[in-house]
């Protein structure tokens, strides 16, 4: 019998909190259930494996982060957009390090489909109407944020600017303007 009070969404959301702790690397269904004080095994009812128990985390942060963006854009557009957007990842990281280190995980095709990481292209395309880029070099605007705020963030959380000056702080609103600068200012490669 399943121990009472015990659910798939109770089991996510207790590992969410747990990776926060303990960092998305230490998550597993062991873990899980030294923090409820069960056995490992009543645990197999509610997730299949670790895996699982990991990507169901990576799904409710992609959806968090998601909700987050959605609230930050309405109204906005051009640079106040991609700033809007941009903080909600870079706070969302700094209050949530174990759910942003899992909004990263590789997911399957079929979880991939079944996430939010539609919504998160969606709203970066939306940001990218006002700098009117056509495709392919929407896709290319799309991957060049996504990984300056990626690789920003994963820096910052991991100390690589704690040791110079200016602070992390300075530099993240440059970086917004360099980036709103580019996407304005977009090269042309027709010729």
């Amino acid at each position: 019998m399943a121990r009472a009070g015990l659910t798939p969404q109770r089991l996510t959301q207790a590992g969410a909190d747990l990776a926060d702790e303990i960092g998305f690397d230490q998550i597993t269904v062991s873990a899980l259930a030294r923090h409820f004080d069960v056995k490992v095994a009543s645990l197999y009812s509610h997730v299949k494996n670790s895996h699982d128990l990991k990507t169901r985390i990576a799904l409710l942060a992609l959806e968090e982060l998601a909700d987050r963006g959605d609230t930050a854009l309405a109204g906005r557009a051009g640079k106040d957009a991609l700033a809007a957007l941009a903080d909600v990842y870079r706070d969302y990281a700094h209050e949530h390090p174990g759910r942003y280190a899992a909004a990263q995980l590789r997911l399957t095709p079929e979880a991939a489909a079944a996430s939010a990481g539609t919504r998160h292209a969606q709203m970066t395309r939306a940001i990218l109407r006002a700098y009117h880029l056509t495709e392919p070099d929407q896709t290319h605007a799309v991957r060049l944020l996504g990984s300056t705020f990626h690789g920003y963030i994963t820096l910052e959380m991991n100390g690589g600017f704690s040791h110079s000056t200016p602070n992390s702080q300075e530099t993240w609103p440059r970086i917004l303007e360099a980036l709103d600068t580019l996407l304005r200012n977009w090269p042309d490669t027709s010729s």
